[in-house]
């Protein structure tokens, strides 16, 4: 396990010194690019403020995550079922993913208010498409050797897919989910930043306003750590999950 992040951890060592160093033989004003203790003691410091923020934002990043993958997996099966429905509507899918966030944002703030509902559809819909392209993909790879088998053994088309597509797809499915669980943080931040009570969205902006950039970097770094964390949850089923389809493959 460290052998495989030793590399990540020293080249981040690396590029905090040069960012440390930079600050101050360069005589950098903290206001504009604070050093990178400078970033810890603030957070240190203001823990107390930024982490019930943080907390904020990964429980809608969740929820929304949560739902998305839900739909995203409900819509494919669907739409693999009825191709002149994924036909119709794959257009739309791509065409609602090249309207920018910044945009979005605040019209989800001014149709649903400030409370959850807007923060949690900004997520889904931002998360949604990847992981529904990334299922769509895998079920038209499955082995078609395999399929024949199970249809030679007179599997019907619902067999087929729970058997053979399923378990040929769960590559795509973790891909689609880390794909997407590094947008549900930032999307969440986003619908937070348009309006807010909680949320590091929200702290990102009074700290900005305020001209705290060691804060604004503070709360970016909660922001990656939520991510991580999101990350780490994904390999956690990874892992729970690995024998499944061998278990299918035996039986």
């Amino acid at each position: 396990m460290l052998a495989r992040i030793l590399p990540t951890l020293i080249i981040a060592a690396l590029l905090l010194a040069a960012w440390e160093g930079y600050c101050h033989l360069m005589g950098v004003s903290p206001m504009v690019l604070p050093p990178p203790s400078g970033v810890i003691r603030a957070l240190v410091a203001h823990r107390d403020a930024i982490i019930p923020h943080g907390v904020a934002t990964l429980t809608v990043a969740s929820i929304g995550f949560a739902l998305s993958v839900s739909f995203a997996c409900l819509t494919s099966v669907a739409l693999y079922f009825t191709p002149w429905a994924q036909r119709g509507l794959m257009p739309l899918f791509v065409v609602s993913q090249t309207v920018p966030l910044i945009a979005l944002a605040p019209l989800m703030i001014l149709w649903f208010g400030f409370g959850l509902l807007p923060k949690v559809l900004l997520v889904i819909l931002v998360t949604f498409f990847p992981m529904l392209l990334s299922l769509l993909s895998a079920y038209r790879q499955t082995p078609g050797a395999f399929v024949d088998l199970l249809a030679s053994m007179g599997a019907g088309r619902w067999a087929i897919f729970w058997r053979a597509t399923v378990p040929s797809a769960r590559a795509a499915f973790l891909a689609g989910l880390r794909i997407s669980a590094t947008y549900a943080i930032v999307a969440t931040i986003f619908a937070e930043y348009a309006g807010a009570r909680r949320g590091l969205g929200i702290y990102i902006l009074s700290a900005k306003n305020n001209f705290r950039a060691d804060l604004v970097l503070a709360a970016v770094v909660i922001s990656a750590l939520l991510t991580l964390t999101l990350l780490g949850a994904i390999r956690l089923f990874d892992r729970l999950t690995a024998k499944g389809p061998e278990v299918r493959r035996d039986a």
